[in-house]
């Protein structure tokens, strides 16, 4: 018996290096450069679409302690992402053409890891297969995928834009992070004042939108900035565009809203637009955006792209090592399991590599206890309650509460935390038993 990977992406990688470090040979199939996905651009494994960050490093944030859980499950796509970071304040981001070249060069080389760089449009009866062909699987393996599942739900994800570094003008930013955390490199800021910030508020309600075919819903946490301005004139400024915990440092003064600019690359030469995904034609994203006062001359070397994101009704069909509970053999991983989030992705590609194995050699499946965060991204995407299944990210709603009551939310979250790395040191034994070739 084989075990196949499809889909070439986070999940897929994870799972593909999961299952070959533990001695059995695996098969990575993925469709790029022979097809590519109206997002993608490169050749190379993991791309990352939207934003190069990872979300927040510290250990008492969701997002931290999913990272700090990866890490020391010796998770392949935490080593890579920690190799190719840039400076993000108390972020984790990454160079993201260098993060890909890596995790592909890695997979690469690896002795028990066949890559086959052909469209899948289905899967091998007799194998174990992990399907981690993401939102943008293709139209053909959808279909095929929708005949074994049933119903899909879909609906479009947005990226922002990147503008050079030199092309911003620095009369009207500054280097500051907010309340002063982490470099103050980290970020550019882009002031405005109240009537500059009324006028990019009409000119981006009223802009021109590229077409949406077949639109159904759009994920809060990837909502494009047009939409959300059309919730109201300070809706903004409270999300995105808030001003607080940073001063303008010509006026001494906070702004009445400010657009922040976060590192791209490790050089610095590119700035991607935090918080503006977005859906406008590109040359409307120039003249909407040229309105700030810094970006009146920006150079966009990739401009906002919305793109189709399908995940399938996992609570109905999946158990929580994300394999199906009708056709053991087949395992689900990454965002189309309603995951959100490339940590999340990653940690479902762990989970499903590792299954994927112990079903290979019929030993006892591993689940991760719900108190951790790997362990409650997959018991909601196995057994929300929810009549509306929705994507989920990491965060300390899933993880259930302590015996005792915290106040503090810093401190209830730091226990949660300590409890959690307690657990997942606990059970590193059986997790890592393995013939590890390459670490």
């Amino acid at each position: 018996m084989k075990i196949n990977v499809i889909g070439a992406g986070l999940a897929g990688c994870e799972a593909a290096w999961q299952i070959a470090k533990r001695n059995i040979p695996v098969t990575l199939y993925d469709m790029k450069p022979v097809k590519f996905s109206p997002a993608h651009k490169s050749k190379d494994f993991a791309e990352l679409v939207c934003s190069n960050s990872f979300k927040a490093a510290r250990v008492d944030s969701a997002a931290g302690l999913l990272k700090e859980e990866l890490r020391r499950c010796d998770s392949f796509l935490m080593m890579c992402a920690d190799k190719s970071k840039v400076p993000a304040g108390g972020a984790l981001a990454v160079d993201r053409d260098a993060f890909s070249r890596l995790v592909t060069q890695y997979i690469e080389d690896h002795p028990l890891i066949t890559i086959r760089r052909e469209e899948v449009k289905y899967l091998d009866s007799d194998s174990i297969n992990v399907i981690s062909t993401g939102p943008l699987t293709s139209d053909s393996f959808a279909e095929y995928i929708s005949e074994l599942c049933g119903d899909m739900l879909s609906f479009y994800d947005a990226a922002a834009p990147i503008v050079t570094r030199e092309s911003i003008d620095m009369r009207f930013a500054f280097e500051a992070s907010r309340y002063g955390k982490g470099n103050s490199a980290d970020y550019l800021n882009c002031p405005m004042e109240k009537d500059e910030y009324e006028t990019f508020y009409t000119q981006l309600r009223n802009a021109q939108r590229a077409k949406l075919h077949e639109f159904d819903k759009v994920y809060e946490g990837c909502m494009p900035i047009e939409i959300m301005a059309m919730r109201g004139e300070d809706t903004m400024r409270f999300g995105p565009m808030k001003p607080v915990g940073i001063y303008d440092p010509v006026t001494g003064k906070r702004p009445w809203a400010i657009l922040q600019m976060r590192k791209e690359n490790v050089d610095g030469t590119l700035y991607n637009l935090v918080g503006c995904q977005t859906n406008l034609t590109f040359s409307e994203q120039k003249r909407v955006f040229g309105l700030i006062p810094a970006l009146h001359s920006a150079e966009f070397v990739r401009y906002g792209v919305m793109h189709r994101n399908t995940f399938i009704d996992s609570p109905k069909l999946l158990d929580a090592t994300y394999a199906m509970r009708q056709h053991e053999k087949i395992f689900f991983a990454g965002q189309i399991t309603g995951v959100e989030g490339y940590m999340e992705s990653t940690s479902s590609g762990l989970v499903a590599g590792i299954n994927a194995v112990r079903l290979y050699r019929e030993e006892t499946p591993i689940v991760f206890p719900k108190e951790t965060m790997i362990g409650a991204l997959s018991l909601y995407v196995s057994q929300s309650q929810s009549e509306d299944f929705q994507p989920m990210g990491a965060n300390f709603g899933i993880i259930p509460s302590l015996e005792e009551k915290v106040r503090d939310k810093r401190e209830r979250y730091a226990k949660l935390a300590e409890r959690s790395l307690k657990l997942i040191n606990d059970m590193k034994d059986s997790l890592l038993k393995c013939d590890n070739l390459f670490r």
